[in-house]
């Protein structure tokens, strides 16, 4: 026994320490191109705007990729908090938390640490970069562990009847956080596990069917019904495009929104190795030696399905990210957890698995000391920011970023071509204009002359055109 499973308060303190450098991160990094900053800026508008039924991408532009829950959810913390990074952010930081708080029932039922399965996940780098980015998968991550650890635990047991209803629940939540893929991620894990234990008639009797999808239409269909009926269209792009084409065609013209993500074949298993370091390796390296008596554990063979089936889905996809593991990090933390007591040199790999937030730490450190980190971020925060005059107009050549939409709270408007840009010239007496490096040098000198760099990050400049 290690001196860490030991002390009830090290792994406490240790998970507190986690989240508070995460709280620090939400606070102080600024909202991220593109993915980022398009769902902070979605879920500012909502707010701004009061429509809660219809996402918009921009001012009246109806926004059909994804639900609303996790829009929702920051939403109504800028409504308390305000417009600003840890606002957006802080709904997943909370998702997480309750996370955390319900798996801990299983070190408690190994007689370990509550805290145990919570550091580990806080460890795992998938999981602590997702304890507060701006994301639909972290709500989905909810909504899966919320359907597989109370659908085990209605199995289980018939003691305690909440969970037969949180299993439904959990699925309502899932068609609002992500849509159908919800029963893609869960149905088939659960259905080989009761097929392999011949669990039929328990699942049978333990669920109380007609309720429980009851629950599951009240939660999910009016939205759904709601949003085909304010924008016709949504349901055949969302539930046939975006479930479908994307699936299928990593370069689906379809994509109103997105970017082309194409990856090559098998690319998720790898996302899962480099994201999930080093606790992936120690379920492997387990799941070797035990690889004769696994078909017997009910506990281990459903938390190993659970694992082992998202990424086995997404193996032929090559529209991908990272993100889509973040289903399985909670198994990963369970099984880890179960075999605690079996790892030799566990507190040698503590402080391996503490190597990842203590990178993140020294840099977010080091960007404290330095003005460059403001210039290298992937945000235009900064030069939004640090504009002297607010009143003057504000515009972006040809397309603008999210984090601007953001951080000017809508009031950037779009100079879609040089015909626009004469226009401007003509009849402004000043404006300022944010353009791409790029597309900078490739703009007729007669425009370039009459702009003047007042600011500039990486990627964009900032420019003056005052007559």
């Amino acid at each position: 026994m290690s001196l860490f499973s030991k002390k009830i308060s090290s792994f406490t303190l240790l998970v507190i320490a986690l989240l508070l450098f995460r709280v620090v991160l939400n606070y102080s990094i600024p909202l991220m191109d593109k993915t980022e900053a398009r769902y902070a800026e979605i879920a500012r508008i909502m707010a701004e705007t009061n429509d809660f039924v219809t996402p918009q991408i921009d001012y009246h532009v109806p926004f059909w990729a994804k639900p609303p829950l996790s829009t929702w959810l920051s939403a109504l913390s800028i409504k308390v908090f305000g417009e600003n990074e840890f606002a957006v952010r802080f709904p997943y930081l909370l998702l997480n938390v309750l996370v955390l708080l319900l798996i801990g029932r299983y070190a408690k039922e190994k007689k370990l640490d509550f805290f145990i399965p919570a550091f580990v996940l806080l460890t795992i780098p998938e999981f602590l970069i997702h304890t507060g980015v701006v994301s639909t998968d972290t709500a989905l991550a909810f909504c899966v562990t919320l359907v597989m650890i109370s659908f085990w635990e209605a199995v289980k047991t018939t003691e305690n009847h909440l969970w037969k209803y949180v299993f439904f629940i959990g699925l309502g939540l899932g068609m609002l956080a992500k849509g159908p893929i919800i029963f893609i991620l869960t149905a088939p894990p659960i259905f080989v596990w009761m097929v392999f234990f011949k669990e039929y008639k328990t699942v049978w009797k333990n669920f109380n069917w007609f309720l429980g999808i009851l629950l599951f239409v009240i939660i999910a269909a009016p939205w759904y019904y709601l949003a085909e009926l304010k924008t016709p269209g949504f349901i055949d792009y969302f539930i046939v495009g975006e479930h479908f084409k994307r699936f299928f065609d990593s370069s689906w013209k379809g994509d109103m929104y997105g970017f082309p993500k194409s990856q090559p074949m098998g690319m998720i298993w790898l996302f899962l190795i480099a994201f999930a370091i080093p606790w992936i390796l120690l379920v492997i390296q387990k799941v070797w030696q035990k690889k004769l008596s696994i078909l017997k554990d009910k506990w281990v063979l459903f938390l190993l399905l659970w694992l082992l089936w998202t990424p086995g889905f997404f193996t032929i996809s090559k529209s991908l990210i990272h993100p889509y593991i973040m289903p399985v990090m909670v198994p990963i933390a369970l099984l880890i957890t179960y075999w605690w007591e079996e790892f030799k040199n566990i507190k040698r790999i503590i402080y391996i698995s503490l190597i990842f937030p203590g990178i993140a730490l020294l840099i977010f450190i080091g960007m404290q000391f330095t003005s460059k980190s403001e210039f290298y971020i992937n945000s235009d925060k900064h030069i939004i920011e640090n504009i002297p005059d607010k009143n003057i107009p504000l515009f972006y050549w040809q397309d603008k970023s999210y984090s601007s939409q953001f951080y000017s709270k809508g009031k950037i408007k779009v100079i879609e071509n040089e015909q626009a840009l004469t226009t401007h010239f003509n009849t402004d007496n000043s404006f300022l204009i944010i353009i791409p490096h790029k597309r900078f040098k490739k703009m007729d000198p007669v425009y370039v002359k009459s702009l003047q760099e007042i600011d500039k990050n990486n990627k964009n400049g900032m420019y003056l055109f005052k007559k």
